[in-house]
């Protein structure tokens, strides 16, 4: 990397609930993740939720605190019931603690799988899918194909079965 740049490559987006605040961001690797870090602490980021296969070490992001999660699902595609079910205890363990956390998540590029899993917070949290998509896209263009959108109209909010409280 020639010269230090102060921001990520691509800019992050920032979607806010009632109750919880989320970062979508492109995959860091080992080389940028200083930026990466940089925007996470901006944003004290608490947790961080990878929904792709590794691109960097976690050390450096453990050891500021930052606990990280991976909750991988196919590109383009769609997250199977054991990713929902970690990433709604995971909203879950971050409402509980009575203070509005920023959740970090990203997949390879910012686009599909990481605003899915923040769609799921958003209809989670009382949103109609459509609604959360549109909500989603006015801050992160681009966001969320055809599949993903149809996933999502047939989603069943949890939140009754579970101790979500969102």
């Amino acid at each position: 990397m020639s010269g230090l740049r102060s921001s990520l490559p691509n800019p992050a987006s920032v979607v806010e609930t009632t109750t919880h605040r989320f970062l979508i961001f492109d995959a860091p690797n080992d080389d940028n993740l200083p930026l990466y870090i940089n925007e996470l602490k901006k944003y004290n980021v608490t947790y961080l939720v990878r929904a792709c296969d590794p691109t960097y070490s976690t050390e450096p992001l453990q050891a500021l605190g930052i606990q990280v999660f991976d909750m991988p699902f196919p590109d383009g595609g769609s997250p199977p019931d054991a990713v929902v079910n970690n990433w709604l205890r995971i909203l879950g363990e971050s409402y509980k603690k009575g203070v509005k956390e920023t959740i970090g998540v990203h997949c390879v590029a910012g686009l599909g799988r990481a605003p899915v899993l923040v769609a799921i917070a958003l209809i989670e949290s009382g949103m109609n899918p459509l609604q959360a998509v549109e909500h989603i896209r006015e801050r992160r263009r681009g966001s969320i194909n055809i599949k993903q959108i149809q996933y999502l109209k047939n989603y069943k909010s949890k939140k009754k079965n579970s101790c979500l409280i969102m």
